[in-house]
């Protein structure tokens, strides 16, 4: 039994190896082949054929970073529901129970949201 299961994870470590092996050998190759000039023109950010002016920095709103962490939210609980769904048959009332809780957390998390007036867009 543990021959076995040595024997499975030294298939894997074997593979893992190939794989990293032939990622290495294709950029030391790509290193060793592509040609090197560079000028200042290539060492300058390309911004859609308009030249580039100021610094890189700009400060964003944080009402983006909040409408993106309710669709992260949002999108990772479709994909808690869907594989559910799919086998709600199988596993039962208890599931259904603990999926209702589920929804309705993040159902009390959006209604917060709301009164706080995170979603208004000034």
């Amino acid at each position: 039994m543990f021959e076995q299961y040595v024997q499975d994870y030294t298939t894997v470590a074997a593979f893992a190896f190939l794989g990293l092996f032939l990622v290495g050998a294709g950029v030391g190759l790509s290193k060793v082949v592509r040609p090197h000039n560079p000028t200042p023109t290539k060492n300058s950010p390309y911004e859609c054929g308009v030249d580039p002016v100021g610094t890189g920095w700009s400060q964003t709103h944080i009402r983006y970073y909040i409408f993106a962490l309710l669709f992260l939210i949002f999108d990772v609980e479709a994909v808690f529901i869907f594989p559910w769904a799919v086998q709600l048959e199988t596993i039962g009332m208890f599931a259904l129970v603990e999926m209702l809780i589920f929804i309705m957390i993040l159902i009390a998390g959006l209604v917060y949201a709301i009164r706080k007036g995170v979603l208004k867009w000034e």
